[in-house]
C-alpha cells in the first residue's frame, strides 16, 4: 500500500495570526512542516525536517497568543488543545501567575500505510509495544494501527485517548482511526482507570494506549494483557535496555529482581551470588524500536530477549526497513542457534568442530580471546573449507561478494554487531559455551522444590522453608501448597523473601 498522507494544514493555518500565517503560506515546502513556536517576545518561527524559518522579524506579544488560545479548544491540565476533528496539537507554556507565554503548534498527520514494516506482527493478535524518541512517528503509527485492526481485520478496538493524540480533538474522532472506538481520558493521571474501564465495559479484542509513563499505567496494562485482549502502546524510551533499567516501566517486560544465590548454586552456575532475573511473563509480546519513519529493530520474544540481556548472552533481533522501492527488507540478528539467513538451515551440531571463515572480522582480537578461555579455533582461508561465516552487522548490510557467496553456499551466517572485543567474546560463549553457564529452567525448579518441600511435610516433617523467589514465583508456591491443604506464609525481605510450608 502506498502512503497517503492527510494534514488538515488549513485548519492548522487558519489559527494564527494573518501577519504570521501570510509568509507561513508562502513556503514551498509547507507539507514537511513540522510545528510553528509563538514564544512571548521572540520572532516567530516554523520549524521543518532540516531547516527552521523566522516568519517575521517582529516579536510575538500578547495579543498573538490570544488570537491563536482564541480559536482552539480550551488547555487541559497537561496544557494540550486541539482544533476540532484534526489531528494537531498546540501545547502552552504558563509563567508563574499561570499566563500562557509560549505556544507550539504541532502539526498533525495521518498516514495511511505506515505500518507496512510491522504489519503481519500488527495482526498476528499478540501485544505490541513500540518505543523510539519522540518525534519518530509513535503516535502516527498507533493511529495507523487502530483504523488496519479495526477495518481490515474487523476487529473490537478502542482507543484509550489522552489529550486526543490519536484520534483528534472534539467528540467526534478523525477518520484516520477508521471504525475504531475512543475514549477520552479528562487528564493524564487518569488514563489507567480508564484503560480498566475500557475492558470492564466494552469488551475490546485490541486496546490501544499512547504513552505508557506510570507505575498505575504498567500494571493496568498487565491486567489487560492477562484477560486475553491484545494490547498496542508506546512507551518512553528508546531501547528495550531503557526499558529494563527504568524501574517504574520494567513491569512492562516481566520486572527485574535481584535474587541471591547459595554458595553452590553460584558455583554451580559459574556466577556471583547476587544476580538478576525476571520477575514474570512480560506483558508486551513483542517491542519494536522505530528507529526512523521506515526503519525498526524487533524483539520477537520479550522474555528471551530480557533473559538473554540479563545473563550477557546476544539476543535474537530482526532489523526491518523499506528500500528504494518500497518493498520490506529483513536483516535477523539471532543467536548462533539459528541461521542468519532467510533460508533456515541450521547450524552444525554442536560435537562437529567449526571452521571458521572470517569476513571483516579482526582476526587477532578473536585469536586472543579465545586464548583467554584456552580455546582452539580453526580458523580456515578458503570459504569452501568453512562450516561457519562470521562477519560485522556493516559488512553484512551491505552484502559485498564474499556474503553473497555465503550465503550461496548455504554457510551459518554469525553477525556481530561490531567488531569490538565484547562482542568477539559474545561471539566464543555461543559457540563453545561452558556447561557452568547453560540455561536452567529457574521456573521448573522451584516448582519442583515446593512440591517436594509438601511430601516432606506430608511424611511428618514439621515444616519446609524454600529458596528466595520472585512474588510471582512465590504465589505459585503457596498455591501448590493449598492445594495439598497444607499452609504457607513468605517470610524475610527481598531478595531473601522465601515461602515456608507446613502443617496448621
Amino acid at each position: 500500500m502506498q502512503k497517503v498522507i492527510t494534514d488538515d494544514l488549513d485548519a492548522l493555518l487558519d489559527i494564527l495570526p494573518p501577519h504570521i500565517c501570510q509568509p507561513l503560506r508562502q513556503q514551498k515546502d509547507t507539507s514537511e512542516l513540522l510545528e510553528v513556536v509563538l514564544d512571548l517576545g521572540r520572532p516567530p518561527e516554523a520549524r521543518f525536517p532540516q531547516r527552521e524559518v523566522i516568519l517575521n522579524p517582529k516579536e510575538v506579544n500578547e495579543q498573538d497568543i490570544d488570537y491563536v488560545a482564541s480559536h482552539i479548544s480550551s488547555f487541559g491540565d497537561d496544557n494540550r488543545a486541539g482544533i476540532e476533528r484534526t489531528l494537531h496539537r498546540i501545547s502552552a507554556i504558563r509563567n508563574r501567575k499561570g499566563r500562557i507565554v509560549g505556544l507550539t503548534c504541532r502539526v498533525g498527520r495521518a498516514i495511511f500505510g505506515t505500518i507496512k514494516i510491522i504489519e503481519d506482527l500488527v495482526q498476528s493478535g499478540k501485544s505490541l509495544l513500540l518505543l523510539g524518541r519522540p518525534g519518530v512517528g509513535k503516535t502516527t503509527m498507533l493511529r495507523e494501527i487502530a483504523r488496519v485492526l479495526a477495518d481490515d481485520i474487523n476487529k473490537r478496538v478502542i482507543i484509550v485517548d489522552t489529550s486526543n493524540e490519536i484520534a483528534g480533538d472534539g467528540d467526534i474522532p478523525h477518520p484516520a482511526i477508521g471504525h475504531a472506538r475512543r475514549m477520552q481520558v479528562t487528564t493524564p493521571t487518569m488514563q489507567h482507570a480508564v484503560m480498566i474501564e475500557a475492558v470492564e465495559n466494552h469488551m475490546p479484542e485490541v486496546i490501544i494506549i499512547d504513552e505508557i509513563g506510570t507505575e498505575l499505567e504498567a500494571q493496568a496494562a498487565r491486567t489487560i494483557a492477562e484477560r486475553g485482549v491484545q494490547l498496542v502502546g508506546t512507551a518512553h524510551g528508546n531501547t528495550l535496555e531503557n526499558l529494563m533499567m527504568n524501574p517504574t516501566l520494567a513491569d512492562l517486560i516481566g520486572g527485574i529482581q535481584t535474587v541471591t544465590l547459595g554458595d553452590e548454586e553460584a558455583k554451580r552456575r559459574g556466577t556471583q551470588k547476587s544476580i538478576l532475573e525476571r520477575m514474570s511473563p512480560p506483558t508486551f509480546d513483542i517491542v519494536v524500536e522505530i528507529q526512523g519513519w521506515d526503519k525498526v529493530a524487533i524483539h520477537p520474544d520479550v522474555g528471551e530477549a530480557v533473559d538473554d540481556t540479563l545473563r550477557g548472552q546476544p539476543t535474537a533481533t530482526e532489523t526491518r526497513w523499506l528500500d528504494d522501492t518500497g518493498e520490506v527488507r529483513i536483516e535477523k540478528e539471532m543467536p548462533v542457534t539459528a541461521k542468519k539467513t532467510t533460508k533456515g538451515k541450521p547450524l552444525v551440531k554442536e560435537h562437529k568442530p567449526y571452521k571458521i571463515y572470517l569476513f571483516g572480522i579482526n582476526r587477532g582480537r578473536l585469536e586472543q580471546a579465545a586464548k583467554e578461555r584456552q580455546l582452539t579455533l580453526d580458523i580456515v582461508n578458503n570459504l569452501n573449507d568453512a562450516n561457519l561465516f562470521v562477519t560485522s552487522k556493516s559488512y553484512y548490510r551491505r552484502k559485498p561478494q564474499k556474503v553473497k557467496d555465503a550465503e550461496t553456499a548455504n554457510l551459518p551466517i554469525y553477525v556481530l554487531k561490531s567488531n569490538t572485543p565484547h562482542q568477539v567474546r559474545q561471539l566464543l560463549n555461543t559457540l563453545y559455551p561452558s556447561p557452568k553457564t547453560e540455561p536452567i529452567d529457574y521456573f521448573k525448579l522451584a516448582l519442583t522444590e515446593a512440591e517436594e518441600a509438601v511430601e516432606l511435610v506430608k511424611e511428618g516433617q514439621e515444616a519446609a522453608e524454600l529458596s528466595p523467589q520472585s512474588a510471582y514465583i512465590r504465589r505459585l508456591q503457596h498455591l501448590i501448597a493449598e492445594r495439598n491443604a497444607l499452609a504457607s506464609q513468605s517470610t524475610g525481605k527481598d531478595p531473601d523473601r522465601r515461602v515456608r510450608i507446613y502443617r496448621e
